[in-house]
């Protein structure tokens, strides 16, 4: 069925609302009042004879149909943007939509795209961060880098590089630990992989003096930086803190590392690679060698 007479003003708003799960919202991200936003979700409702939402009191929940609906809108909006950024200059620019774990961009990525920058000057790396969970395509990403074993139902891995994980802590912590079931004795940080923490004593071959206790982040990034405060011991990969460790603001007590996963380039298997995105697997498959 076509819907010719679908403006690009309803779908926008839509697309505003869905992503806020609020008229509120969208309206002042669109810069009109709540009532446009909501008199051109309506008129795109009735357009298509579904509903798009739930109204709550508090705010707006997807339907099925809308759920379904916002996807396609992001990747299609998100073409546009791309296509606006190669002209808009006057150049043939492409714009590579890269998702990272927040570690590894801190740690790794960001010290390196001044190099990508420099050898394809027409490719605008565009890179957001995540905690491991990330939808590629609704959030329109033409590449995530994931941690973990490479398997992702749908997704093309591409391994980039080992990142066995160990105890990161304090100096002031580390003189005071003896051996490695000594680390028991404090709060151990953990990841949501909440087994990391027995698999590393099994590998140590030590058995903790307790119970294994402390808080869970869903970032290393996070956890490393409660760490420095002296609050706990991370179990982290220390590839991704060497300039903490190098200024001696973070020590590794004990050699033992434990390889949990990996860092993977991974893309949707159906979605089109343009020039750019291949320039870019190819110098990261490069630089991480």
């Amino acid at each position: 069925m076509a819907h010719t007479r679908i403006n690009l003003g309803a779908l926008k708003a839509f697309e505003a609302a869905a992503r806020a799960l609020s008229l509120t919202r969208a309206a002042d991200e669109l810069n009109v009042t709540q009532a446009a936003v909501s008199h051109q979700v309506r008129l795109l409702e009735n357009q298509l004879g579904v509903e798009l939402f739930r109204r709550l009191p508090r705010g707006l929940a997807l339907t099925d149909e809308g759920l379904s609906l916002l996807p396609a809108i992001q990747e299609a909006f998100g073409r546009i943007d791309t296509a606006l950024d190669r002209v808009g200059d006057g150049l043939a620019r492409e714009v590579v939509h890269v998702g990272a774990v927040g570690t590894f961009a801190s740690g790794w990525l960001l010290p390196r795209l001044a190099e990508f920058a420099r050898l394809h000057p027409q490719v605008d790396v565009r890179l957001s961060t995540h905690n491991n969970r990330v939808d590629p395509a609704a959030e329109g990403l033409d590449f995530a880098i994931r941690y973990g074993r490479g398997t992702w139902p749908g997704m093309q891995a591409d391994f980039l590089m080992h990142a066995p994980i160990s105890p990161l802590c304090t100096p002031k912590l580390a003189a005071q630990l003896r051996d490695a079931a000594d680390l028991s004795r404090f709060p151990l940080l953990r990841s949501y992989f909440v087994d990391d923490w027995r698999l590393w004593f099994e590998a140590a071959d030590a058995v903790p003096d307790g119970p294994i206790n402390g808080p869970i982040f869903d970032s290393s990034l996070t956890m490393v930086q409660c760490a420095l405060q002296g609050l706990g011991i991370a179990l982290a990969p220390p590839k991704m803190f060497e300039r903490e460790l190098a200024e001696g603001r973070l020590v590794q007590p004990f050699a033992v590392e434990l390889d949990a996963g990996g860092y993977w380039l991974t893309r949707l298997v159906l979605k089109p690679v343009g020039d750019g995105a291949n320039a870019f697997a190819a110098w990261i498959a490069r630089a991480a060698a």
